[in-house]
């Protein structure tokens, strides 16, 4: 189906859903440029109506809507996409447009490993992620090994918050390097599920 943007003079309104739970992220308008300009870039691009130009989302604060699936409805005159929101989607710093929050059944996990790996194919100079990224595999694996070792210091003693805290670097840490080894967090779990299934 091709979009008919001679209803709209040009622009059509653009639903985008977050692409796990359904839940509606924004409304922006697209012309013909914007959603050819979405498809190369695999980022929700948009018309801006008062700015007069295309805008891509998060282009200044690096909140990007990652393109999962484009629709187009019946009449072919609304374009619905189905997106990850990397950080905030509301330029407020609300999860969505609309102040809702984005529930996801799925780990906050697989949202993180997203996250590391937008920082890694699209990195700027504030990012600690990014950072990481840059000074190498050496530098990383080095942090995961602090990391642990942290952990287990807190284990050993009766503070809860440290070692969730403590943890919480651990597994972070773990993903970066992951995504430096470009192995996913669904292949660990694949993995795990196979010795769980012997």
């Amino acid at each position: 189906m091709t979009v008919d943007f001679k209803k709209g003079n040009g622009l059509v309104p653009t639903i985008v859903q977050h692409y796990k739970t359904n839940t509606v992220l924004m409304l922006g308008y697209m012309n013909e440029e914007a959603l050819q300009k979405t498809k190369e870039l695999g980022k929700a691009t948009f018309f801006s109506r008062s700015k007069n130009r295309l805008w891509t989302k998060g282009e200044t604060s690096g909140n990007f809507l990652i393109v999962k699936e484009i629709l187009i409805d019946c009449d072919q005159d609304t374009i619905l996409i189905k997106a990850n929101s990397i950080g905030p989607t509301c330029h407020t710093g609300a999860e969505t447009c609309f102040n809702e929050i984005v529930k996801t059944n799925d780990d906050f996990l697989y949202q993180l490993e997203e996250i590391i790996l937008e920082r890694k194919n699209n990195p700027t100079d504030k990012s600690y992620t990014a950072s990481l990224f840059k000074k190498g595999i050496n530098t990383i694996a080095q942090k995961v090994g602090e990391e642990a070792t942290e952990v287990v210091i807190e284990a050993m003693d009766n503070n809860r918050e440290l070692l969730k805290e403590e943890t919480s670097d651990l597994l972070y840490h773990l993903l970066v390097l992951l995504a430096e080894k470009q192995i996913s967090l669904s292949e660990i779990s694949d993995v795990l599920r196979k010795r769980h299934s012997k």
